[in-house]
């Protein structure tokens, strides 16, 4: 039995060489056998075999029973991949150790005079990074306006305004009055919500310190940003929010 392309691919982006996905496959499919079988069974050539093994085992994908033959076993795929992301972990975390050691005291050195006060940002993923970024700092209040406050963004943010609130942050949300009422009710236990009949653009203010502003999508679908830490700025877009916020209604929790 093969397997689909999707999943071949979703292996090797784990780290897994083709000859160490073939091998890991056949394991599945038949249980135990020794190092010749399963060469003869993925098919993989005989003079890789034993390094395609020590690498499996090594990544945490087989285990290896000594004997004359040793045999190989399969471990499950969810503990193959909690072992992969344990050791992803544990590589991340020693080198944004050794990257922030180095790095950081560069980039403070030079960022005072040479960081502009206005970024372009473009990405969903670099947006949402970025967002996070600035709210985690938040030591007072944060302001979102929002016209489509989505479950998906619901569950992103949440974690993260749960926690700012513990801290005694301030969090008020503004968004459109068609949000789904179960999505409201969840925000309400970070935030205090109002809803509008009509909003255009939307962004985020931190502390009266930093701003996001949401942009149409470019052209071809990306996603575009802009963020700044100009303090006119950040006054303005509060002075614009308050004014959206003081005719917007209440939304009590239902």
């Amino acid at each position: 039995m093969s397997i689909g392309e999707k999943t071949r691919r979703a292996l090797q982006d784990l780290g897994l060489t083709e000859y160490e996905t073939r091998a890991y496959v056949a394991l599945l499919q038949r249980g135990s056998m020794t190092a010749s079988k399963i060469s003869e069974m993925a098919p993989v050539p005989y003079s890789k075999i034993y390094e395609v093994l020590g690498s499996l085992e090594r990544k945490g994908w087989i285990e290896i029973e000594s004997g004359r033959p040793s045999k190989y076993y399969p471990r499950s795929p969810l503990d193959a991949l909690e072992a992969t992301r344990l050791r992803r972990d544990r590589f991340l975390r020693d080198s944004e150790t050794q990257i922030l050691g180095e790095l950081t005291p560069i980039f403070e050195k030079r960022e005072s005079r040479e960081r502009p006060d206005i970024w372009i940002v473009r990405g969903e993923f670099n947006i949402m990074s970025k967002i996070r970024e600035t709210v985690e700092k938040s030591t007072k209040e944060i302001l979102v306006a929002v016209p489509e406050f989505t479950r998906e963004m619901l569950d992103l943010v949440s974690p993260t305004f749960l926690h700012l609130r513990s801290r005694g942050v301030k969090v008020q949300l503004m968004t459109s009055e068609n949000v789904e009422q179960e999505t409201l009710n969840e925000a309400c236990r970070f935030a205090e919500v109002k809803v509008r009949g009509q909003m255009f653009g939307g962004g985020i203010v931190s502390d009266v310190q930093e701003v996001m502003i949401l942009l149409e999508e470019e052209e071809g679908g990306t996603a575009l940003a802009i963020w700044s830490d100009h303090a006119g700025l950040a006054r303005f877009a509060k002075n614009y929010f308050e004014y959206l916020w003081r005719d917007a209604s209440d939304y009590k929790n239902a």
